[in-house]
C-alpha cells in the first residue's frame, strides 16, 4: 500500500491506477458530503465527479499542511456550493429580524436513522439546507458562511434558524405519525 505522499505523487504524474485508488479511498465519504448539499442522488454524483476532477487537477498544489481528506473535503464543499449558488438566489432569503426564536431546541434525535435525517435536510429550501450544512455539520461560523455565500451574517443566522424550525416541524410530524401507527 502506498503512503499518502507516494499516492499523491503517482496521481500528479497521471497514474490512472493511483487515481482510482485515491478515489476509492475517499469517494464514499465525499459522496455523503455531496448528498448534504443536494436534492437528488444524481446531483450528488455530478458534484462528486466534478470535485474529483478538481482534486486531480490541483493535487500538485497540495502542500500537506492539513490532512489530505480535509483538503479534498474542502474542494467537495466548494464545488457543491458553486453548484448550489445559482439556485440559492432563485429562492427568497429572510433576514434575522423576520425570524422568531423557537423554544423547542432540546429535541432528541436518537430515534431517527441518519438516512432519515439526511432526507429531511435535503427537503429544506436550498438556502436553509446550505446554511444548515455549513453551520451545523461542517462547523463554519455565520461570518464565514456569509463570506462564502455573499450574503449578510444576519441572513446566514436567519436561514439557520429557519432550517432548524423546519426540521423541528418535520421531526414532530414524524413523531406524531409514528405514535399514531403504534396505536392503530
Amino acid at each position: 500500500m502506498l503512503e499518502d505522499s507516494q499516492l499523491i505523487e503517482a496521481c500528479v504524474h497521471g497514474d490512472r491506477q493511483a487515481q482510482r485508488h485515491l478515489f476509492s479511498i475517499f469517494s464514499k465519504k465525499m459522496y455523503v458530503v455531496c448528498l448534504r448539499y443536494t436534492k437528488s442522488q444524481q446531483e450528488a454524483e455530478d458534484i462528486l465527479q466534478d470535485s474529483f476532477i478538481k482534486v486531480f487537477k490541483y493535487l500538485k498544489g497540495y502542500r500537506g499542511d492539513c490532512k489530505l481528506e480535509f483538503w479534498i473535503k474542502r474542494i467537495v464543499i466548494n464545488t457543491a456550493l458553486n453548484a448550489r449558488r445559482k439556485k440559492l438566489y432563485m429562492y427568497p432569503m429572510v433576514d434575522i429580524e423576520d425570524v422568531k426564536d423557537y423554544a423547542d431546541q432540546g429535541r432528541v434525535l436518537s430515534s431517527f436513522r441518519i438516512e432519515e435525517l439526511i432526507s429531511m435536510i435535503s427537503e429544506l429550501p436550498t438556502g436553509c439546507q446550505t446554511v444548515f450544512n455549513l453551520f451545523a455539520i461542517e462547523g463554519y461560523s455565520h461570518k464565514e458562511i456569509a463570506e462564502m455565500l455573499d450574503v449578510s451574517e444576519g441572513t446566514s443566522k436567519s436561514q439557520f434558524a429557519r432550517a432548524r424550525k423546519l426540521l423541528q416541524e418535520k421531526i414532530a410530524k414524524e413523531d406524531k405519525a409514528e405514535r399514531y401507527e403504534k396505536f392503530r
